[in-house]
């Protein structure tokens, strides 16, 4: 009985030793002179988002809209404290102009330092969405001549085969019909697995013909953020910072780490015993590991909106030196940014064709009109670059729906806002910032009538009014998305391919409106998003 008693106690002293360990700095905000929101222990905000009863974007949509009218506000994102910030200029001065204050990511998938960075299990921490600091900056700096528009145009002769094999197959599937039902995130989903397997790790895949290729299962399984073990993980990085990243602890499987290791491996191997050039991604990491790749300063005024420009950082000569753990993790990079973000940035532009007819029509005239000019020769680059309208509707859909609903930055060193009447505060060291691309796209006071689908607001006229702050598709500052181009070039293309044989239809499954998945998941339908091919 007394044995009984003393675990008891022991358990009740650990319990209440972590409590008063993760509630420590439940105050933190009680003397900023900021509106702050109640704290929930443990999970801070965001208990609705980890129990999956609200969708991402609809979670940041309504933390934005807590405190209309007030520029910055405080919440605590699990442990964390967080800076909200909602005014576009202050976004701007804070991921721009005083960007050495915001180097950083949060640690979400552990901290990164000289001795976790070598964990043999890290991969996701060495990639450059996780490096921090002097690292980071070098790792942009390598990397950021392989994303130039001239390094997209060597890229985008790689993709032919894959847009020709998804027409071809579901031409096939249409028949004696000329109609074809389809999943659209699978569609493309298919296509990004081909393209990413040819840019990025030189290999020839085609999963219209092989349904269940290794490829994209390995792929699937890694983007599939929404499994409890995963959740378990990134809540264990974000709690345990220190403690995840001494255990080697990754957001990436054991099993898809070797698969994707294997493959980089194997062509490597092939490429130097043979000299094979493709201009690829493994290519340009390549050049890159030997110093070889400059950046190059290019003036493309064809650029698409939503296009992020290379700040002064990613501009540095310098000759970093890749392991091969790096370079594998880059291309992982490369596998998320191409694989999610351009399936469902094609699927959301795909469900707003469905439900807006006249746009698909005038796009379809676009795409027609830029066929004929081709004269039979094969789409480019360039002649993508030059669709205004098919900009304008990409650049909408990614208003409309953010793939990224909020982009966080690390607070490196101490930084104090004054708003210039009276109200003045720190944002200390190791809190966090959040920028609400979601609130912030679908703020009427940025985009009249926000709810409706117009593309009209990136016309020539009209984008010269929109605020830049107050629209980050890709992330803002030195630490945006470094592969905008390579993800905008692929989406048009997409439709370009599928508008020229196809109008795509309602049919008797497509979900208007449209359900998300609930969670911290990547942005999809709950149950697909079906819609008809009807062979033009």
């Amino acid at each position: 009985m007394e044995v009984n008693v003393m675990y008891l106690a022991v358990v009740l002293a650990v319990v209440a030793y972590l409590y008063r360990w993760i509630t420590r700095n439940n105050g933190y905000f009680h003397d900023k002179p900021i509106p702050s929101m109640a704290v929930t222990p443990f999970f801070g905000v965001s208990a609705p988002l980890l129990l999956r009863k609200v969708t991402f974007p609809d979670f940041i949509e309504t933390l934005y809209n807590k405190y209309p009218g007030v520029k910055v506000f405080g919440m605590f994102e699990t442990i964390t404290p967080f800076f909200m910030i909602r005014d576009p200029e202050l976004i701007k001065q804070i991921a721009i102009k005083d960007f050495d204050h915001f180097v950083d990511h949060r640690p979400t998938f552990g901290l990164f330092d000289d001795e976790s960075a070598e964990h043999p299990n890290a991969l996701f921490r060495k990639t450059l969405f996780s490096m921090t600091g002097q690292r980071w900056k070098e790792m942009r700096a390598t990397l950021s001549p392989a994303f130039t528009g001239s390094k997209m145009r060597l890229m985008f002769s790689l993709m032919g085969e894959s847009f020709d094999a998804m027409v071809d197959h579901y031409a096939k599937k249409a028949g004696a019909s000329g109609r074809v039902e389809v999943e659209v995130k699978d569609m493309i989903s298919r296509v990004s697995i081909n393209i990413i397997a040819s840019c990025a790790f030189g290999i020839k895949v085609d999963c219209f013909k092989e349904q269940d290729h290794e490829f994209l299962y390995h792929g699937r399984r890694m983007m599939d953020f929404g499994r409890p073990i995963v959740i378990a993980r990134l809540m264990a990085m974000r709690i345990f910072p220190k403690l995840s990243s001494r255990l080697g602890l990754d957001l990436l499987d054991t099993e898809q780490a070797e698969y994707f290791t294997k493959v980089f491996q194997e062509t490597i191997k092939a490429r130097e015993s043979h000299g094979v050039v493709r201009n690829d991604m493994i290519d340009l990491l390549l050049q890159a590991r030997k110093g070889t790749l400059k950046f190059q300063e290019e003036k493309d005024d064809q650029e698409g909106f939503a296009t992020v420009q290379e700040s002064d950082v990613g501009k540095v000569d310098v000759s970093k030196s890749m392991s091969e753990a790096e370079m594998i993790a880059q291309c992982l990079v490369f596998f998320l940014g191409g694989f999610d973000t351009v399936s469902s940035c094609a699927m959301f532009t795909v469900y707003e064709l469905v439900r807006n007819p006249e746009v698909q029509q005038k796009l379809y005239e676009e795409v027609l009109e830029t066929s004929k000019e081709l004269n039979g020769k094969p789409l480019s680059y360039d002649a993508l670059q030059k669709m205004k309208y098919m900009d304008m509707v990409v650049s909408e859909t990614l208003r409309l729906w953010p793939l990224a609903p909020a982009t966080d930055r690390l607070c490196t060193k101490d930084y104090t806002i004054d708003d210039g009447q009276g109200v003045r505060y720190t944002i200390d060291k190791g809190t966090c910032v959040w920028f609400p691309a979601a609130g912030l796209h679908r703020d009427p006071q940025y985009f009249p009538n926000p709810e409706r689908f117009d593309p009209e607001r990136f016309n020539d006229e009209n984008k010269r009014n929109i605020n830049l702050g107050a629209y980050i598709p890709f992330g803002i500052g030195p630490r945006n998305c470094i592969g905008s181009r390579f993800a905008l070039m692929e989406v048009k293309a997409v439709m370009y391919f599928l508008l020229l044989k196809f109008s795509i239809v309602r049919g008797p499954n497509t979900q208007i409106p449209l359900q998300l998945r609930k969670g911290f998941t990547n942005l999809g339908p709950e149950k697909g998003l079906y819609v008809e091919l009807k062979l033009r």
